[in-house]
């Protein structure tokens, strides 16, 4: 179902985080969930990843996350701040010490000036630690790539924060 290159790194990171002590939450928009599919696809991946949040409507990333009307109504769903929030909701409505989200345009259509297809936002939350966010633009690459490639900067934003 993955690449096998993405397999690979989850498996590795299952491994840094088992080591490092370190629990997952992920609160997914444009990837619909696949970065929970692609961590659970690697046997014995319970053992660091609490749970994943599928948000794909706003109403889901306010309900389920807990992401403020505010936020949405002024900076959009494809926005640092949106991101930050989701990453924020997931960490503090699970047992993880690590949150990612993902949320963007895969296109073909919902893309603007400002948002064209292929911008994805990511989020990044930690307990006592002040957030992150950070904004990948992939270009018009087609729906399956951009969704692909935010997994490889996801892979690569977990990888990075889950080493000691």
């Amino acid at each position: 179902m993955f690449p096998d290159d993405l397999i690979d790194r989850a498996r590795a990171l299952i491994g840094l985080c088992r080591a490092q002590g370190v629990i997952l939450a992920t609160a997914e928009s444009c990837t619909g969930g696949l970065l929970a599919g692609l961590l659970t696809e690697i046997s014995g991946s319970a053992d660091v990843l609490d749970r994943g949040f599928v948000t794909y409507s706003n109403a889901a990333k306010a309900e389920l996350l807990g992401v403020p009307a505010s936020v949405l109504d002024r900076h959009g769903a494809v926005s640092p701040e949106t991101a930050l929030a989701m990453a924020e909701g997931a960490l503090a409505r699970s047992r993880a010490s690590l949150a990612l989200s993902i949320t963007g345009v895969a296109g073909p259509t919902g893309g603007t000036p400002l948002k064209p297809v292929g911008l994805v936002q990511f989020g990044l939350a930690r307990p006592g630690q002040p957030g992150t966010t950070t904004e990948r633009r992939f270009g018009d690459i087609g729906r399956r790539r951009v969704r692909e490639e935010a997994l490889r900067q996801a892979l690569a934003m977990l990888e990075t924060a889950a080493q000691p």
